[in-house]
């Protein structure tokens, strides 16, 4: 089972870009699915982003797509979220989360399907 580090976040102005990443330690990074959710205060934590065990497929939240682009490196043990054109909106705190799947397509939009998360990152953006 992997374990997963999230970094990145950070106070910026409206417009400004983040980039997030999550370290997951462990050998077999590559069979899971991932995914970045973001909590705001007093609210529910939401799907933000997903990417299949491939790599080859993502899937955004109507509210960040065309902005924010998930990937991840094999490699490295990392997947990330790269954060364009913020918005105060998008303040939260941001969660990476990983799902083991047999299948190289799978995704999962809903924190119920995940069941390893990191400790979150801070994003507070300002107008």
């Amino acid at each position: 089972q992997v374990q997963l580090v999230e970094s990145g976040g950070g106070k910026v102005q409206a417009g400004d870009s983040l980039r997030l990443s999550c370290a997951a330690s462990g050998r077999t990074f590559s069979n899971y699915a991932m995914g970045w959710f973001r909590q705001a205060p007093g609210k529910e934590r939401d799907f933000v982003a997903a990417i299949t065990r491939s790599g080859d497929n993502t899937y955004y939240t109507d509210s960040v797509r065309g902005r924010f682009t998930i990937s991840r490196d094999t490699a490295k043990n990392t997947v990330s979220l790269q954060m364009n054109s913020l918005k105060p909106e998008d303040t939260a705190i941001y969660y990476c989360a990983a799902r083991y799947t047999y299948y190289t397509g799978d995704y999962y939009l809903e924190a119920t399907h995940y069941n390893i998360w990191g400790q979150g990152t801070q994003v507070t953006v300002s107008s």
